[in-house]
């Protein structure tokens, strides 16, 4: 028994047969020159698929085109809105491009010799109770992306663990960055790695800590000629301070270096959100202070993780530092017109 199928096609509508038939010898010659077989769709009901046969052969074009599907398309979807391409809009750029670096000093192409970290504590009566800190700034001139995002985490975090426990939650992350900032002090002041001090020499540090330090171990193995730590640096001219965490060497290059803890990975830079902007600030300010005789020109942001897994370090340079210092500028000109337009309000010129 040899199934024989065959297709019919109809005004675009393919329709397929099959008949069962009998053959004793069959060839290509045999199929050629046989006579043409009754038809056997000429025993279908035509009165039944009348309406469809009409309707097929009714439609002015045999096959679809691209033109047809569209219609067809957007009579049972709708119109199809298309998206304009966005206009190029100019950048914008600080309004007065402060130097990044001075031109008292000179960049430093030698190492020089390890000697005490300078740590300058942070002292807001000499004249320093209303210079904002790098902080301040970016925390008041956040984007309304930022602000959303930022929010939308906040409500999640209390709907999971209630008012007090997001309270609690927030101190205990603050408690244990205080304590692994603590941690990396001693390690660097002491000059020592958590590679190769023996263990009977190795720090004890807080279990909420012990995870950072492992993770950072390596990191800290690169780390040579520490110049400052926890210390103070303010930009004069643009009225502006912060504490760096850390100046130091990083595989030969100095760098402002800003130890980050994470509980989720961040292993590219745009994970880190303004840390860049916060760096290079810190940069600005200590290259502009006259209580450091050195220029600093590269950055290098640290995250650790308290599983213990190798941090991520991320390193800025000069090109980097100098357009994430643009940035800051920017910001920097934000604060300073939202403070200029409360000071000015009629709410402030009753008190």
């Amino acid at each position: 028994m040899f199934i024989l199928k065959r297709v019919l096609f109809v005004g675009g509508i393919i329709a397929p047969q099959s008949t069962s038939l009998t053959v004793s010898h069959f060839s290509a010659c045999h199929c050629l020159t046989s006579p043409k077989r009754h038809s056997p769709y000429s025993s279908v009901d035509s009165e039944r698929y009348s309406s469809l046969v009409k309707s097929v052969m009714s439609s002015r074009v045999s096959s679809q085109t691209p033109e047809t599907l569209q219609v067809e398309d957007e009579h049972i979807y709708g119109p199809v809105v298309k998206a304009q391409m966005p206009t190029q809009t100019q950048k914008r750029v600080p309004k007065t491009l402060h130097p990044f670096l001075s031109s008292e000093w000179t960049l430093e192409t030698e190492e020089p010799e390890s000697g005490t970290p300078v740590r300058i504590l942070l002292n807001r009566g000499q004249g320093r109770s209303f210079v904002p800190s790098v902080t301040r700034v970016l925390q008041q001139t956040l984007s309304p992306e930022q602000i959303f995002y930022l929010e939308r985490w906040k409500r999640r975090m209390i709907s999971e663990l209630g008012e007090e426990g997001f309270k609690s939650y927030s101190q205990n992350l603050f408690r244990q960055g205080k304590l692994f900032h603590s941690a990396v002090e001693d390690i660097l002041t002491s000059g020592a790695t958590l590679a190769n001090s023996n263990p009977s020499e190795t720090p004890e540090y807080a279990p909420e800590v012990q995870g950072y330090m492992e993770s950072i171990s390596s990191i800290l193995e690169d780390v040579r000629a520490v110049r400052a730590i926890e210390s103070t640096v303010q930009h004069g001219p643009l009225n502006y301070l912060g504490i760096v965490d850390c100046v130091a060497r990083y595989r030969g290059v100095l760098c402002v270096i800003d130890w980050k803890t994470s509980e989720k990975p961040k292993p590219f830079l745009g994970n880190t959100y303004d840390n860049p902007v916060q760096v290079a600030a810190y940069a600005g300010a200590l290259n502009n202070d006259e209580n450091y005789k050195y220029q600093v020109e590269n950055g290098l942001i640290v995250v650790a993780y308290k599983d213990g897994s190798p941090a991520h370090a991320h390193q800025l340079n000069s090109e980097l530092m100098s357009e994430y210092w643009k940035t800051w500028l920017l910001r920097l000109e934000d604060f300073t017109e939202q403070r200029s337009s409360h000071a000015s309000s009629p709410s402030s010129e009753k008190r």
